[in-house]
């Protein structure tokens, strides 16, 4: 492993991602298979570099000096949802049809919406993830509100 494995930057900063899951190796090959993803660590924490970002991955826990009164648990099952990833590729048929036969199971087919087409599935855990493919937008066509 070299220093440009992990999400340290030389200068300034940069933005990770971090989920806390119910089994790490599980979703280590989650994240590295379908997103053809890296693992720069195995755990402790689980860390998958995913084109130019990472993933970290850790099982929740209690509080810790850094962060007290936070307990850290991967979601509940729900549809309401607050915060979600969003991949953005450069062909979206491709990857769909490449993360399907991997098993990723979505919530619909990639639907045109105008800007973007786009789709969503989710993570072992049950994050959700939006798959987006800009295509209007880059011609000033925005979906309607």
């Amino acid at each position: 492993m070299n220093g440009t494995d992990l999400p340290a930057p030389d200068q300034g900063l940069l933005v990770t991602h971090f989920l806390t899951v119910s089994d790490v190796g599980r979703s280590r090959t989650f994240y590295a298979d379908i997103f053809n993803g890296r693992v720069v660590l195995e755990e402790n924490p689980c860390i998958v570099k995913v084109a130019n970002s990472w993933i970290i991955m850790n099982p929740g826990g209690g509080p810790t000096p850094d962060k007290p009164d936070i307990v850290l648990r991967p979601p509940e099952p729900t549809d309401a949802v607050s915060a979600f990833l969003n991949v953005r590729v450069a062909d979206i048929a491709a990857f769909y049809s490449d993360a399907r036969r991997k098993g990723a199971e979505f919530l619909t087919e990639p639907l045109d919406r105008k800007a973007e087409i786009r789709c969503y599935l989710r993570d072992p855990d049950g994050y959700l993830i939006e798959i987006g493919q800009a295509t209007g937008m880059l011609e000033g066509i925005f979906a309607d509100r």
